[in-house]
């Protein structure tokens, strides 16, 4: 009986041995298929990429031929003012985000802690609202012009007509310097301060130690900080197109859907990635230099140098420098477009349109909360599996999934029309065009392609601060990688992963050339709403929806100069 019973138990350990290899093959095939899924996915949302960069390969006479007749009418144009733009914006976003970044950082003046949040405040505010604001205000209707001629006396115009390239660029430097102000200043407060102290007990002047001393560990990030501010207004379609400027997103627009010329468009949006791909390269490339220039050599201390106290006149210009683009940028706007509502409410006889907006508002929010909740988990399973290191080809897939955030949102449209219009070439009995205009589908498929990199950026910089000899320890005790996963890295991801939520839903709520080119009909979103009646010249009608966008906008811009508030 002995004998039997040990050989029962030696096949009852058998027996299981194999049933654990079993179940343990299994697991690892399981998670082969979960990789391979999430490879898929990830691969589909970069086929817009990929299509916009594979045309060339179907390059042909016609293509060939059209591209010359853009060559010698419109392409000279859109390049000759899509560069002015950009460079007349690079220089103004550099100088007054560096300034005020400086200022902020190495100064102390009365009302310095307040601008310290306040600078941060046109970040909420979109370049298109901007502009529907200050046209307002300035054209020769205006009650503004109207009340200052009466007072000089004057019948003409005080002013030109503000919607040029000019005015354009100002009004993008008032609301992208503060790409610029928050890397610059994050740069400075590293040890600029401490560094300038030391240059002054060396006998250096105050010239020579902004100059030599605080400029240098600052430029990296003025670099990185006017690549993202470049990638923004290559990016615009809103004020170009209420300006009426010719540039390369302006014009992917209107040969795709007035002129119907499908491989002009292609051209344009395939010369237009170039040139942000090339912003992408400059952007890390200073970024790798900020984080060296930026690293610390030594604990350092509140108490080992102060800010340079400014009194009297320079006390007031370094108020002046900050005040103006703050009120400039946000103040005088939302004033404007709050005195438009009153105005709009007075004048209306059954008072503001609340029931339209209502469904304006739900259909943005149902857009950015759907958005925001598949960017997010796409990010937080992607970033999970990268962390454990398996799958390079699926880190490089994520990484061309990362490029979708540097495209305009026309590029994204039209590359998200691409596919679904060759598919519809070969099976035009399957309607499988409808999908990408005709439904939802379309429009949260660009939200995805565009914004999931944002969502993936936030979730892997929370990982970057987890140990991975937590995850090693974990499954030294035994533990699977789920629950790891969800017992371990979710809680301590909370915060990025809010982080993700909020920044993807904010800018789809923003989001404007994608869905005016996607959105189904009837599903207009307060970014749509805002330009189709800017665009009638109703502005008092658009001031509802544009105040509600800078409202969503305000959100994350508060929580993040509360993060960056620091005592000095």
């Amino acid at each position: 009986m002995s004998i039997v019973r040990i050989r029962s138990a030696a096949g009852w350990a058998k027996l299981s041995r194999w049933i654990a290899e079993a179940s343990g093959g299994g697991a690892a095939l399981r998670s082969r298929l979960g990789r391979a899924g999430l490879g898929l996915v990830c691969l589909g949302l970069a086929v817009p990429v990929l299509a916009v960069l594979g045309s060339w390969f179907a390059f042909d006479d016609s293509a060939a031929a059209v591209l010359r007749h853009q060559a010698s009418t419109v392409l000279p144009e859109y390049a000759l003012q899509t560069l002015a733009l950009a460079l007349g914006v690079g220089v103004g976003v550099v100088v007054l985000g560096a300034a005020t970044a400086a200022v902020v950082t190495l100064a102390d003046f009365p009302g310095r802690r307040a601008f310290e949040w306040a600078l941060l405040l046109p970040l909420a505010m979109p370049a298109y609202v901007l502009a529907y604001a200050w046209t307002d205000a300035l054209q020769f209707a205006s009650p503004l012009q109207t009340a200052l001629r009466e007072a000089l006396g004057r019948r003409g115009a005080l002013w030109p007509d503000v919607r040029n390239a000019w005015s354009a660029a100002v009004l993008f430097v008032l609301c992208l310097y503060p790409y610029v102000y928050l890397l610059a200043r994050a740069a400075l407060g590293e040890r600029a301060v401490q560094l300038m102290e030391a240059a002054r007990l060396l006998g250096a002047p105050l010239r020579r130690r902004v100059l030599a001393v605080a400029l240098p560990m600052a430029r990296p990030a003025v670099a990185a900080g006017a690549a993202l501010a470049l990638m923004e207004v290559l990016a615009d379609y809103g004020v170009g197109a209420y300006f009426g400027l010719a540039t390369f997103s302006t014009g992917i627009y209107k040969a795709w859907l007035v002129m119907n010329d499908r491989v002009a468009a292609l051209q344009l949006a395939s010369l237009l990635l170039v040139l942000v791909a090339a912003l992408l390269l400059a952007e890390r490339a200073a970024q790798r230099q900020l984080r060296f220039a930026g690293s610390k050599s030594g604990p350092q201390h509140a108490s080992d140098a102060r800010p340079l106290r400014l009194r009297g006149s320079a006390a007031a210009a370094a108020w002046l420098l900050c005040a103006v683009p703050v009120l400039l940028g946000f103040v005088l706007p939302v004033a404007w477009l709050l005195w438009l509502l009153w105005q709009e409410a007075r004048a209306s006889e059954f008072g503001l349109p609340l029931a339209r907006f209502a469904l304006w508002g739900w259909a943005s929010f149902r857009l950015a909360a759907l958005a925001a909740l598949l960017a997010t988990g796409l990010a937080l399973l992607l970033a999970f599996v990268l962390r454990r290191g398996r799958g390079w080809w699926l880190k490089a897939t994520a990484r061309v999934l990362s490029l979708g955030y540097a495209m305009p949102g026309a590029v994204v449209g039209i590359g998200v029309l691409l596919p679904f219009a060759w598919l519809q070439q070969h099976w035009p009995a399957a309607g499988i065009s409808a999908l990408a205009t005709g439904t939802a589908f379309g429009v949260m498929y660009a939200y995805l392609v565009r914004f999931a990199a944002v969502a993936l950026q936030s979730v892997e910089a929370g990982y970057a601060r987890i140990p991975r000899s937590v995850d090693e320890t974990a499954l030294l005790l035994g533990t699977g990688p789920v629950r790891v996963f969800g017992r371990l890295h979710l809680p301590l991801l909370r915060r990025s992963v809010f982080a993700a939520l909020l920044l993807v839903f904010v800018d789809v709520m923003k989001e404007l050339p994608a869905t005016l080119l996607l959105r189904p009909f009837g599903s207009d979103t307060l970014a749509v709403v805002a330009y189709n009646f800017a665009r009638d010249e109703r502005l008092a009608e658009a001031a509802l929806p544009s105040l509600a966008i800078v409202a969503v906008g305000l959100i994350p811009v508060l929580l993040l100069s509360r993060a960056m508030r620091a005592p000095s």
